[in-house]
């Protein structure tokens, strides 16, 4: 009899096992990827996971009532604040303007996390993406992981994700500047800088009203860091020419700035462009414009900056000044006349960073049009501490936005934008590089220029980090750009060359961010040991990174 009623109670048991396992469901098949994009403090949704599901039968209704995910490969769990999950449609890619469904409730992290709901799936392609909310004391030298290990859906079916590529682990990074903070429509256009004193100081434009370039209601800001990039204090003003000549500000615009700490002095210097008023297509200044006025023109199109000095003729390269490490500005010096030659169409900043070279010389990277109206890229200098400049002569042309550094043998290297490039591909299609050892006087054309950095046609960054080693000075030069030829702008790239530019190996290229950007970047030596970069990402409209010196060379 015991053996009957323990036979009874066996079958009983396995029925209701049988009952209770879900079965494989062969009809929907699940997918996983992971992209390099940034992970940002002080940003409520960062994409970490795409989840791609894809029905293989349409006749048969798909309903998914929990995932399974997993935050392995996260080096320290509680740099995660929240963790949540968003149900996309037929929509791949996460995107600024993506309207957002979410699955599920907020979760904290942990090792295991199951998100329930019930989303019906569309026939053939359908994307959920898994989204961290990083806490405010976020390492920024750490990075976060994420897998899917199990898909359920109605019917009590489940689906186990195909292997994928799970080698991406995305870095903690800093949102600094995201669109509409302090009700400012877009940030755009880094440069940063590190003070005597190690603070970080990043610029951009502030373009309060639309993403558009001059002419607008822009300013130039500032934010510091004095933690290494890991804090920001509030945005400051560094450049605004408020309501000059009785114009709106949304006809006193200044852009594109390039900042430039002395090594030798508390002096700080930020470059920018300003443009009072604007420019009819004959090239004669529009009177009697108002806040009503909808005229627009831009410095590098047609003839939106003409020859001449005056404000009606042609854009103004102004600079302000700090002397207590970037935390207040003083007023705006105009150098037009010092240095812009009266037949030039235009002189400005190239924006980004400059340097000072070993004999104590101030050197922004510049640009220009000439007699002709054609774009032109060289460098501005001085030799007195800022108060009097010189531009040199023009190092390239059909080229604009440049970056300096100053090389091994004391000479200079111009790496610049070129507009050929916009047609020219393949192995054809790179950088233009030239170099001086007479500060502009003359140009020399590098054996790296046109075949050696690609490039969409998209301000870079150069940069020289000096650092010991076994007891010995060392420098590498570190350049960051789009690597790519074609738009859109994405995939922002750091390599590295430890022969003065000659050449760039493959092998240490490290890929920041692959998503759409609008791809402008800027690089700085935070300390022997570190490197910050703050750029246009995909994820903010300006993103800083601190990445380990070892991380780039130790591969």
């Amino acid at each position: 009899m015991k053996n009957v009623i323990n036979n009874f109670l066996l079958s009983v048991f396995t029925g209701f096992m049988i009952l209770s396992c879900s079965k494989t469901d062969n009809y929907v098949k699940v997918s996983l990827h992971q992209m390099q994009m940034p992970v940002l403090k002080f940003k409520t949704n960062n994409p970490v996971l795409q989840v791609k599901m894809v029905t293989t039968e349409d006749t048969l209704s798909h309903n998914v009532t929990s995932l399974t995910v997993r935050t392995e490969g996260t080096e320290d769990v509680t740099d995660i604040k929240t963790v949540r999950l968003f149900y996309l449609g037929k929509d791949s890619l996460w995107t600024k303007k993506l309207k957002l469904v979410q699955f599920g409730t907020d979760k904290m992290p942990s090792g295991s996390i199951t998100f329930e709901g019930d989303q019906r799936l569309e026939p053939g392609k359908n994307f959920f993406w898994l989204a961290y909310e990083l806490a405010d004391n976020a390492n920024i030298h750490h990075k976060v992981d994420a897998g899917c290990v199990k898909v359920t859906f109605s019917g009590n079916t489940y689906a186990k994700p195909e292997i994928a590529n799970q080698s991406v682990t995305q870095r903690i990074r800093v949102a600094v500047r995201q669109h509409m903070d302090d009700h400012v429509h877009t940030y755009r256009i880094p440069g940063i800088a590190t003070t005597n004193k190690g603070t970080l100081l990043a610029i951009y434009d502030i373009r309060r009203e639309s993403n558009r370039d001059l002419q607008g209601d822009i300013d130039i800001g500032v934010s510091r860091s004095t933690d290494g990039g890991n804090t920001w204090e509030p945005m400051r003003i560094g450049l605004d020419m408020g309501e000059w000549g009785n114009l709106p500000q949304k006809f006193n615009g200044v852009s594109d700035a390039c900042i430039l700490v002395d090594k030798n002095s508390d002096a700080i210097f930020v470059a920018g462009l300003w443009m009072h008023g604007v420019l009819d297509t004959t090239g004669l200044w529009i009177e009697g414009l108002t806040e009503e006025s909808d005229a627009w023109e831009h410095q590098w199109r047609r003839k939106g900056s003409q020859p001449g000095f005056g404000v009606k003729q042609t854009s103004q390269f102004m600079i302000s000044k700090s002397v207590d490490d970037g935390q207040t500005w003083g007023e705006a010096v105009n150098l037009t006349r010092m240095c812009k030659k009266q037949e030039w169409w235009l002189w400005a900043p190239a924006p980004g960073r400059g340097i000072t070279l070993d004999d104590g010389t101030l050197v922004f990277p510049t640009q220009g049009r000439d007699a002709e109206g054609v774009p032109f890229s060289n460098i501005t200098y001085s030799q007195d501490r800022g108060q009097t400049w010189i531009t040199s002569n023009p190092a390239s042309t059909n080229t604009t936005e440049c970056a300096v550094v100053q090389l091994s043998d004391g000479s200079l290297m111009l790496n610049v934008r070129d507009n050929r490039n916009r047609t020219v591909k393949g192995e054809e299609n790179g950088r233009a590089v030239a170099v001086t050892r007479d500060l502009g006087e003359t140009w020399g054309k590098h054996p790296t220029s046109n075949n050696a950095l690609k490039e969409p046609v998209c301000m870079a960054s150069l940069h020289k980090h000096v650092y010991t080693e076994g007891g010995e000075k060392k420098s590498i030069l570190l350049f960051s750009n789009p690597n790519i030829q074609e738009r859109p702008r994405r995939r922002t790239t750091l390599k590295v060359s430890f022969d003065d530019g000659m050449t760039w190996p493959e092998k240490y290229w490290l890929l920041l961010d692959e998503g759409n950007n609008r791809g402008y970047s800027c690089l700085t030596s935070i300390d022997e040991n570190t490197i910050g970069i703050f750029y246009e990402g995909s994820q903010a409209d300006m993103t800083f990174e601190s990445i380990s010196l070892n991380e780039i060379i130790k591969k």
